[in-house]
């Protein structure tokens, strides 16, 4: 295994999108969840680009904007507005920013959530690509939020979480090479991208 110090430093944007967190009704808990999760998964030394906003169309379009073509991020994780109420509009953000669609990361994290409860189908999750960088919606709910991101790995059969696929997705669009704590979250790559160091 490789010290943290040999591997490339990963910028990360976190953004919790929320009306009243955003406005100081109740303190915010995406951000933090978001944070510890990638504390006890990523190898690599992490810098963060933290935002709370609230939930507004344009101004969350132009925060993941800012995110990859300012601060350079290579990954960005947004936690909620995914539902269908109508300030609900975090997908089309996102979509509103987006070179490519990666559909896939939707249809999982779906299929995680309806293991546990039935309006999992309600949640509009999308993940794109901008540039150089993977923006991924996650919900809301902290314990989602680890769920979605590692799977259900003690389940019959296992469930693979998101997260597992995204270092891999950043190495083939040209971001920082990521290594995960194996114990939290095994990331895949075929044996022809694995670094040997």
């Amino acid at each position: 295994m490789s010290d943290q110090h040999d591997l490339e430093a990963v910028r990360i944007g976190i953004v919790s999108i929320s009306d009243r967190a955003s406005s100081g009704v109740y303190e915010d808990k995406g951000l933090p969840a978001l944070q510890d999760w990638l504390k006890r998964t990523l190898r690599n030394p992490i810098a963060w680009e933290p935002r709370l906003i609230p939930d507004e169309r344009e101004i969350i379009s132009a925060t993941l904007r800012s995110l990859v073509d300012d601060a350079h991020c290579d990954l960005v994780l947004t936690t909620g507005g995914t539902g269908p109420a109508r300030r609900d509009v975090t997908p089309q953000a996102t979509l509103d920013v987006a070179d490519r669609e990666m559909p896939g990361f939707g249809e999982q994290m779906r299929q995680i959530s309806l293991r546990f409860v039935p309006t999992a189908i309600l949640s509009r999750q999308v993940a794109v690509i901008r540039g150089q960088a993977l923006i991924i919606n996650l919900p809301g709910q902290p314990k989602s939020i680890a769920e979605t991101l590692e799977g259900l790995p003690q389940a019959q059969p296992p469930v693979h979480g998101i997260f597992a696929a995204v270092p891999y997705c950043i190495d083939l669009i040209g971001g920082p090479y990521i290594e995960t704590d194996e114990a939290v979250c095994k990331a895949f790559r075929p044996k022809s991208a694995v670094r040997v160091r």
